[in-house]
């Protein structure tokens, strides 16, 4: 496949979501981090059952960080991980109020030195937050690329950068959430739906359910 090839693909996923937002709710960077950190091996309609309770205590890193692990557990205790994902939340926040006067930095290789972000984590604030033409990729995004032949990358990282060098800029900012969201609801892991997929034509999966 071709940039051209590629390029196309993702204009014809914008046309169908020309303001594509993130489905995490949230008020504020911080707030954004803290939600991506706990959507971790979860789904964002659980985070989001979950953060309105969590938020209203603690809205702020300032506020965050004055709390314990164990004050923050039983908010998010219906997530995986809930322990660590408590933890690495309140440690995160004290670094902010710490290092950064209580905001989310905007540069990669400082948001991935907080406890508990990696580097989709960090990406998704980026980009969500600040307007970074970064792709951060989970699993749906590495499923759709590797499918559809846009990345034949064998990692998440790899793809996320093989797509950065290779799409067009002005698509870069928003490409995340095209990808995402095609790959949630089309393209999805089990009976995608290929008969409905408005780049079928230019797919480069064998077995097309058509």
């Amino acid at each position: 496949m071709n940039d051209a090839i590629r390029d196309e693909i993702v204009r014809r996923l914008a046309a169908l979501r020309p303001a594509p937002k993130s489905e995490l709710n949230f008020n504020s960077p911080f707030e954004l981090l803290i939600a991506v950190m706990l959507s971790a091996q979860t789904t964002d309609q659980k985070v989001n059952a979950v953060t309105p309770a969590l938020f209203a205590k603690a809205p702020t890193p300032q506020a965050m960080a004055a709390l314990t692990p164990e004050e923050v557990e039983p908010f998010i205790k219906t997530l995986g991980l809930f322990r660590a994902k408590a933890k690495h939340s309140v440690e995160a926040s004290r670094i902010l109020c710490e290092k950064y006067a209580g905001h989310v930095p905007e540069e990669f290789e400082q948001l991935v030195c907080l406890p508990g972000v990696g580097e989709k984590t960090a990406k998704v604030v980026l980009n969500v937050a600040f307007g970074k033409p970064l792709m951060a990729v989970d699993t749906h995004i590495f499923r759709v690329s590797n499918r559809t032949g846009l990345s034949r990358a064998k990692t998440p990282a790899a793809v996320g950068a093989f797509l950065e060098k290779h799409l067009a800029s002005d698509l870069l900012v928003d490409a995340h959430h095209w990808i995402l969201l095609h790959g949630r609801y089309c393209c999805t892991a089990r009976n995608p739906q290929c008969a409905q997929c408005p780049i079928s034509d230019l797919c480069e999966y064998k077995d097309k359910n058509l």
